[in-house]
This record gives structure tokens, C-alpha cells and sequence, in this order.
């Protein structure tokens, strides 16, 4: 029922109730009926079943089946290590979970414990849960409201709506029937709905839907409802882990079957079968994965990004949309005068820097002057004791431009005291104060120009007073308004003395009209170097907020975000009117929607990532929970965010900036880049190992490698050097280059076929040892092929820092972690072929100088093959850029 269009006694007949309110009979009957007024949780999941679903991702079964193979095989060191990887990794995911069921309970906790209502014709104070349909509420000043309501008195109230439609600035509410049927939450003055909370007068309203029914209810279910999607690591690595499942299980089999065939003893087969399986399961994988999130989210502390959920961390650099809210996130959340009409000229921020206007008694025909006092001393703003203005956001911005041109209240009432006032009331839709003034009195009236501009009978100039023109001054006002600017008009009367009536109809009337005043909460400046930056890395910003169209585009105009093509502005009430499906059409070129409601914020997400776009979605208030927890990546404000909204979200702003998402975005790429250089690392080592050992029986070789070695190579190779990639600094130009296609294959952009010829190299290498030495008659040919390809692999992963750039140009010591991962990898196989403790456990024998400067120099041979790799990639860039 759309009870905003319903008049008062409509209201209370269809709800049956009365202006005294129920009876405590008929609310208890109610309340069997509707039940209380309470926020409703569906089944949680036990801690326990939280901690066993983290076991579910294929990638770790595979582990957790390696580990058991290891043990069969007697590695206890292996599998030790797999199980204590895959039970840190399903205690972080646990904790992240864990703390996000906390939604529901922050969402509780806005939920006003005790109100006043009419019962039996007294005001009685009971528990907000007890509240029901019909119920009269009497709010005050400093009230959460706790029910949705259709109100019924309102003196000068004024209700703080921010949390649930993002409007900035108070509203002022009324009693008045709307006739708009779908008028968004935010335009429906004669409304109060349940955790908001009023800020200013008092009224009086009928409760007309409690519990899961109000508009926060239906967020709740919104959000209980909305799952959340895997993250594009996740979904890439599910993929990767089945295929390579596959891949390994058919290799091992046709190695076991060809070593069987050869005459080779089965149980060495089957051995060396499945060593090779644990060899080629990168087990280490997970712990690079958390390890590289962890530092990453420590870093992007530090740059005021608190990371709620470590897999978010990588997400960032998939983003192709950012869905930011207006207020405080793209713009300062402080309103601000921009303009300044007066004395027949617009005077803009700068201008006023340079005009002048003198404080003191202002002469007749000084309108700056004028205005300035206006400003200053027809204000209810007020210092509090730390000296901050506190107030109404408007009243504030007009204490502070009056005071930086050197009008102070304080000063100014001294002279000018308030004698008197006509409150500001939504039907004249202006306010009157009276002051003592040199000849008599003042009184200076402040609201809508449409309103003034009817009461005023001249306009003062510094020539005089001049005949008002009306369409003059309404052209200066709508100029302004097309900016953006939320315009006010000022003007004054004097008297001989004070009237006695003090009725508006006569007091308001015959003024003088000062000026028009423009105010605007601003952009942040660090905020536009963003956008742009954004539109630099391919990324699309998208605002969203529950502002006015007009002033929602003056600042994505002024961002950087739109320019003037009308597609890419679109309502709340447009987009009402369109199916999905017609919706998902022009997703693609809406930059800025304004007065939307909580459920469209979430459809704007569902159409984007239907389109297979990823979605960043910032946002501070209840109404954005639903619609972060749905975001491939949710962005919550640290400073004037809701508790529900951070519980929502996978990262939390603690600077409120939209320019602090552009620096998470280019650390969720640089872990990206570093998660795949360990990809290609380990599994370009693996496959060398499994080509050195596929190709040795085609090439009437023995097998090169014992069990042993390749459980070795593996522990290693892939442990240390593998962890120090996730250190790597960024590559040059990391934001000029478009976002990863969400449906990129992780072995993209070449890393497969890197990984196949770069692991057919290595194999090829180390059977070329096997080779020589067997034919020239060196004994120790195995422990040779074992060194040539454990140190090959320090090689690989010394070059594959880079994709484009030179080892030698990053620098030996830029990543000082891998550097000493590679010399103590290096020192330890020396261990294993010198120390003669060692030599019966690894099946290894000393190598003489010969030997070990011939292993120096095969292992060169991937290093050098890379690196070449990369200079003709470099050529090749920069003859396409000719």
C-alpha cells in the first residue's frame, strides 16, 4: 500500500486505529498477529560447519590427497607440511567468515530499544519491539524512529536519512499527501522510516509496518538472502586444480604402464609414478596465495585500507566497474558556498577570495556587506567547546564563508542582537530573524527563491535599491541550479520598530532581495587524479547515490566521470520502469544514478556482473549492505560507514577516499601478477621434472630421477623461492593497462605455453646430461641430472621476475627475499651431493670440479633462454608502438 499517497484520516482508518492511539487489549492482540518488532535471522550455520566448508575447494582435496600419498610413501615431512598449509589456509577462510555473519547482529543494533507511543490516551514509553501496526509514536529531537511510519504532526522535524538513502542533509518533513505513486524513500516527506533518527523538532506518526516488513526489514532479508560470489582467484584456481588433477593422474599412469613395459621393477614404477604426482601438485600453492593476500593487506593498511576478507585483496585488480557513493567518497562531505549572486554578479569561489566587504556597521548600499551579516547573524549554528560549528550542514557552510570574510556571529550579535523569529517551516519554505539595528530594527529572511522572490518589491545594489526583475533573477537561479548549486536567496526589511504581528503574511512581505547564495558539497580533489587514473587503467567509475540528478551530475562532471551525453544519467524512477533485461542493455553506459533505493542498488550490481563485468560497490549506509555483500568486491567507509555496511563488506576505507581504491586496485594487481610468476614457476619446474622422466623411456634412457630426488627438487624449489615471488615489487605501468577479462584462463596472456616450452628446455637439458654423461662414462650422471635440474629451476625463477623486463634491469637485490631463498636453495642441494652424511639418504656421490662447473653451465641454459625470450618480447612492443 502506498501510504504516502494516503491522507492523514485515511491512514488511521485503514489501520483502524485512532489519534489516541490503541488500546493495550487491541495492541496485544495486534502483536500475537503481526509479532514483535524485531529483525528476524535465518539458521546460522554452526562455527564447526564454517570451519569443514573451507575443505571444500578442489584445490584442496587434491592436496589433502597428496598428503596421504606422502605418507603412504613414507614422507612424513611432506605431509606434515601439506596439513599444516591446508589447515591455516581453513583457519583464515574461518575467522573471515565467521566475522561476516556479524551483518545481522549490527543491523539488530540499530533498532531503537524503548519509544513513546499512545496507549489507552496517555503516552506510555514500552520497548520498540512491542510496537504494532496502528501504534501512535511521538518523536523528538535525538529519536531513532522504530518503525516505519506515516506521520501525523511534524514540527519543523527534520529526520537524518543518510544510513538508509544516502541524502546527505537532513530532511524536512511534513504531514502532506504525495500523489507520486513511486516516489523514492528519500522524496517521501510525510514519511519516517525505522533506524533513522530525527535531528531536529518534534511530530507525531502512525505506525504502519513493524519488523521484517519495514524498509530496513527488507533490507535484512536482502541480505540474508544474497550470496556471496567466489572470487576471480578462486574460480580461476577450482578450474586450474581440476585440469591439473587430470593432467597429472594420466601422466603418472603412462609412466607407470612404459616403465612396466621397459622391464623396469613395478614397484620403483608405481614409486616414482606417484612421487611424480605429489611432485606435480603445487602444494605450496595455497600458502604463496595467503601469504602474498596477508602482506598485501598489510600494506594497504598502512594506505588506509582495512582488508576484511583476503581474497578481496587479489579481486581488486580484476575490477572493471567502481560503483561509489557521491557523499564523503567522491566528495568532501562538508556543503560549501560555491557562488555567490549580488549586486547584479556571480562572484565564484575565487572571486570571492579577492572582494571585499567590510565588517561593521554595513551602509545602506553594501549588498556584499549585507549579505555577509545576513549570513552570519540569521544563523543557528553555533561553536561547541572544542570549537567546531555544529548545526544544520547549510547553516554551517553560510557560518563559514560569513566568517572568512571577516563577519563573526559572535561579534556581530553583539551588536545585533535577535529580538525575535519566524521558524523555518516546510509550507513557506523560509525562515525570518529580527534584529536591533542602527535606526530601529532588521529583519533578514532566508529560503527558496521561488517563494522570495514573490515577496519582494526591489533588489539592492551598490546604486541603490532597483526594481526586482523577476525573470532576471530566476535565470541567475536556474544557472546555478543546472550547476548543481542547492541555491538560496536572501533579503531584508527594515523597521522603525518591532511589529506586533508577527503573522509571515505581513512580516514577510516588502523585502529587499541581497543576494543568492550556491552551495555544493564538493569534490575531493585527490578524488579527480582517481577517476582519471581509473579511466587510464581501463577501469569504468560509476556513481551512485540518493542525491538530486541535477547535483549528482555537476560533480561527476566536474570528477571527470561523465561528460554531457544524457545516457549516462538515469533515476531511480527510470530505472524502475526497466525489466533486467532492458536494464542490462544500457548498463553499459549509465555513469551516474541518482535517487535510487537499496533494492536497485543491488539490481545495478546483479545487471553489471550479468554483463560479466567485476564490481567494486562503496557505500556507508544500511541501504548498501545487501548490495556490498552481492559485489564481487565491497567497499565500506571506516569513518561515517554503519556497522551493517562494514560487516557487509570485504574491505573497509578508513579515510572515506575514493583515491584510496585506486591504490588497492594497483596492489590487487600486483599480487595477481605475483601469484601467476609462482604459477608459471612451479608448474614450469614440475613439468620439467615429469618431461625429464616422460621422455627418458621413449629415449632408451634409464630413469633419471629416484623418488627421492623428485620429492626433494619439490620441497626445495617450490618452498622458499616460490613464497620470496610474493615480495616482487609492481610491474612498470601496472595501471595503463585494461583490467584481466573476468573469464581469463589463469595460463593467459602465453603463461601456458611459457610453461610448456620453458619445462621442455629444462627436460631437454637435463636428459642431454643423462646423456653425455652416460656416454662419456661419468658415474655420477644421476646426481648430475639432479643437480642441472634443481639449479636450472634457481635460474627460471631468477629471470620470470619480470614478464617484460631484464633481471639485470630490475636489479640483483630489488627482491632481496628471493635472492636469499635462491642461495640458500643453492647451499642446501650442495649439501646433499658434499656432505657425506647426506650421500646415502639422496643416493648421491660427489661430483668432481669437471662435473660440477658442467652442472653450473647446463643449469645456465633456461636463465639465458628466458631472458632472450624477453628482449624479442620487447623488440616486438616497441616496433608495434612505432
Amino acid at each position: 500500500m502506498h501510504w504516502h499517497q494516503k491522507t492523514v484520516k485515511d491512514v488511521v482508518n485503514a489501520l483502524q486505529s485512532s489519534v489516541k492511539g490503541l488500546s493495550s487489549d487491541d495492541a496485544q492482540r495486534r502483536l500475537l498477529e503481526y509479532g514483535p518488532n524485531e529483525l528476524k535471522e535465518k539458521k546460522k550455520k554452526t562455527p564447526f560447519m564454517i570451519f569443514l566448508d573451507q575443505f571444500k575447494d578442489f584445490m584442496i582435496l587434491v592436496l589433502i590427497a597428496a598428503a596421504i600419498i606422502a605418507g603412504f610413501l613414507g614422507e612424513l615431512s611432506d605431509t606434515i607440511a601439506i596439513i599444516v598449509i591446508v589447515v591455516l589456509n581453513a583457519v583464515i577462510g574461518f575467522v573471515q567468515e565467521y566475522r561476516a555473519e556479524k551483518a545481522m547482529a549490527a543491523l539488530k543494533k540499530m533498532s531503537a530499544p524503548s519509544t513513546t507511543v499512545m496507549r489507552n490516551g496517555m503516552p506510555s514509553v514500552i520497548a520498540a519491539s512491542e510496537l504494532v501496526p496502528g501504534d501512535i509514536v511521538i518523536l523528538e529531537a535525538g529519536n531513532v524512529v522504530p518503525a516505519d511510519m506515516r506521520l501525523l504532526e511534524s514540527a519543523q522535524l527534520r529526520v537524518e536519512e543518510a544510513a538508509l538513502t544516502g541524502e546527505s542533509v537532513p530532511v524536512e518533513k511534513n504531514t502532506a499527501p504525495l500523489h507520486d505513486e513511486h516516489l523514492p524513500i528519500g522524496d517521501r516527506k510525510n514519511m519516517a522510516y525505522k533506524g533513522t533518527f530525527a535531528t531536529y523538532g518534534r511530530g507525531r506518526g502512525l505506525v504502519i509496518a513493524t519488523g521484517m516488513e519495514t524498509e530496513l526489514g527488507k533490507i535484512a532479508t536482502m541480505l540474508q538472502e544474497e550470496e556471496e560470489v567466489k572470487t576471480p582467484l578462486q574460480k580461476r584456481l577450482a578450474s586450474f586444480g581440476q585440469k591439473l588433477a587430470a593432467a597429472v593422474l594420466a601422466i603418472c599412469v603412462i609412466v607407470f604402464v612404459i616403465g612396466v613395459i621397459r622391464g623396469e621393477a613395478p614397484l620403483l614404477m608405481l614409486l616414482t609414478a606417484i612421487s611424480l604426482a605429489v611432485a606435480a601438485i603445487p602444494e605450496a600453492l595455497p600458502a604463496v596465495i595467503t601469504i602474498s593476500l596477508a602482506l598485501g593487506a598489510k600494506k594497504l593498511v598502512k594506505q588506509n585500507a582495512l582488508i576484511r576478507k583476503l581474497p578481496a585483496v587479489e579481486t581488486l585488480g580484476s575490477v572493471t566497474y567502481i560503483c561509489s557513493d557521491k557523499t564523503g567518497t567522491l566528495t568532501v562531505n562538508r556543503m560549501t558556498v560555491e557562488e555567490i549572486y549580488a549586486d547584479g554578479r556571480i562572484f565564484n569561489a575565487r572571486d570571492l577570495e579577492e572582494a571585499t566587504a567590510e565588517p561593521g556597521q554595513p551602509a545602506d548600499f553594501q549588498p556584499l556587506s549585507l549579505l555577509f551579516t545576513a549570513l552570519a547573524i540569521s544563523n543557528d549554528s553555533e561553536l561547541d567547546a572544542s570549537g567546531n560549528v555544529i548545526g544544520d550542514p547549510t547553516e554551517v557552510a553560510l557560518y563559514n564563508i560569513s566568517g572568512k570574510k571577516g563577519f563573526g556571529k559572535n561579534e556581530l550579535e553583539k551588536k545585533y542582537s535577535r529580538v525575535s523569529e519566524i521558524p523555518f517551516d516546510s509550507d513557506r519554505k523560509c525562515m525570518t530573524t529580527f534584529h536591533a539595528w542602527s535606526s530601529g530594527y532588521v529583519s533578514f529572511t532566508k529560503g527558496a527563491i521561488d517563494v522570495l522572490i514573490d515577496k519582494a518589491v526591489n533588489v539592492l545594489t551598490s546604486e541603490g535599491l532597483r526594481k526586482i526583475d523577476p525573470a532576471e533573477i530566476q535565470q541567475t537561479n536556474e544557472r546555478m541550479a543546472a550547476d548543481g548549486l542547492r541555491v538560496i536567496c536572501l533579503a531584508m526589511r527594515k523597521w522603525t520598530t518591532m511589529p506586533e504581528d508577527m503573522n509571515p503574511e505581513r512580516t514577510e512581505t516588502g523585502i529587499t532581495i541581497l543576494g543568492l547564495v550556491g552551495l555544493l558539497d564538493p569534490p575531493r580533489e585527490e578524488a579527480r587524479e582517481a577517476v582519471s587514473l581509473c579511466t587510464t587503467a581501463g577501469i569504468h567509475p560509476v556513481m551512485i547515490t540518493g542525491d538530486h540528478p541535477i547535483t549528482a551530475k555537476a560533480i561527476a562532471r566536474r570528477l571527470g566521470i561523465v561528460q554531457d551525453d544524457v545516457r549516462t544519467v538515469m533515476t531511480g524512477r527510470e530505472l524502475e520502469k526497466l525489466s533486467l533485461e532492458e536494464f542490462e542493455e544500457r548498463v553499459g553506459f549509465v555513469r551516474v544514478y541518482a535517487r535510487v533505493t537499496p533494492e536497485q542498488k543491488l539490481k545495478i550490481v546483479k545487471a553489471l556482473q550479468d554483463k560479466g563485468q567485476f564490481v567494486a560497490m562503496t557505500g556507508d549506509g544500511v541501504n548498501d549492505a545487501p548490495a556490498l555483500k552481492r559485489a564481487d568486491i565491497g567497499v565500506a567507509m571506516g569513518i561515517t560507514g554503519t556497522d551493517v555496511s562494514k560487516e557487509a563488506a570485504h574491505m573497509i576505507l578508513l579515510d572515506d577516499n575514493f583515491a584510496t581504491i585506486v591504490k588497492a586496485v594497483r596492489e590487487g594487481r600486483r599480487i595477481f601478477d605475483n601469484i601467476r610468476k609462482f604459477i608459471k614457476y612451479t608448474m614450469t619446474s614440475n613439468s620439467g621434472e615429469i618431461w625429464t622422466i616422460f621422455l627418458a623411456p621413449f629415449l632408451g634412457l634409464p630413469i633419471p630421477l629416484l623418488p627421492i630426488h623428485i620429492l626433494w627438487i619439490n620441497l626445495v624449489t617450490d618452498g622458499l623461492p616460490g613464497l620470496a615471488l610474493a615480495a616482487e615489487p609492481a610491474e612498470k605501468g601496472i595501471m595503463n593497462r585494461p583490467p584481466r577479462h573476468p573469464q581469463e584462463s589463469i595460463f593467459a596472456q602465453s603463461l601456458g605455453i611459457d610453461i610448456i616450452w620453458v619445462g621442455l628446455l629444462m627436460g631437454a637439458v637435463s636428459l642431454f646430461t643423462q646423456a653425455w654423461a652416460l656416454k662419456t662414462g661419468h658415474a655420477h650422471w644421476q646426481t648430475m641430472v639432479f643437480t642441472v635440474l634443481c639449479l636450472s629451476q634457481m635460474g627460471n625463477v631468477l629471470a620470470l621476475r619480470s614478464e617484460k623486463e631484464s633481471f639485470f634491469a630490475l636489479g640483483i637485490f630489488s627482491n632481496k627475499y628471493l635472492l636469499g631463498a635462491v642461495v640458500l636453495t643453492f647451499v642446501l642441494q650442495m649439501a646433499t651431493v658434499y656432505v657425506p652424511a647426506l650421500n646415502p639418504i639422496f643416493k648421491t656421490e660427489p661430483l668432481t670440479l669437471n662435473e660440477l662447473l658442467l652442472t653450473f653451465l647446463l643449469s645456465s641454459v633456461v636463465f639465458v633462454a628466458v631472458e632472450l625470450e624477453k628482449l624479442l618480447r620487447r623488440k616486438k612492443m616497441t616496433l608495434e608502438v612505432k
